[in-house]
């Protein structure tokens, strides 16, 4: 089950399949965001911090494909949503959120970030770059 999310100006998926056939497609990178959108303070801050700036919205749309597995506590989500999103992060070993994975098209990890980054668009596009380069 595919889905799309509009968040501010840009449209995350989420379905990691999709996102990696696009990136192919595309030559970008997957950026996955796992995050607790409703109750997670330092996620809800990285979505004001860094995905609503217009520095990571220009970035993001000409590098990467945007992926959101969230964890919400007061939204309900489909079954099929909640199980692809545990299968997410079960396959990287992801411990807590946010966390900030950047795939190359085949699915190789280039980046992980666990926790908040600070620096806000500019930090986390320096990273995304750098991973870029493993590509």
């Amino acid at each position: 089950m595919a889905l799309s999310l509009q968040a501010g100006n840009l449209t995350w998926l989420t379905s990691l399949p999709d996102a990696e056939a696009q990136a192919k497609k595309e030559n970008k990178l997957v950026l996955i965001d796992v995050c607790g959108s409703d109750w997670c303070i330092n996620c809800k801050e990285l979505d004001e911090d860094v995905f609503q700036k217009p520095q990571f919205i220009n970035y993001a749309r000409t590098n990467l494909v945007l992926v959101q597995v969230d964890f919400p506590q007061k939204i309900k989500q489909p079954p099929e949503l909640v199980a692809a999103n545990v299968a997410i992060s079960n396959q990287f070993a992801v411990k807590g959120c946010p966390t900030l994975l950047a795939l190359s098209p085949d699915g190789k990890v280039l980046w992980n970030q666990p926790g908040y980054l600070d620096g806000g668009p500019r930090a986390v596009i320096a990273q995304l770059e750098k991973a870029k380069k493993k590509k």
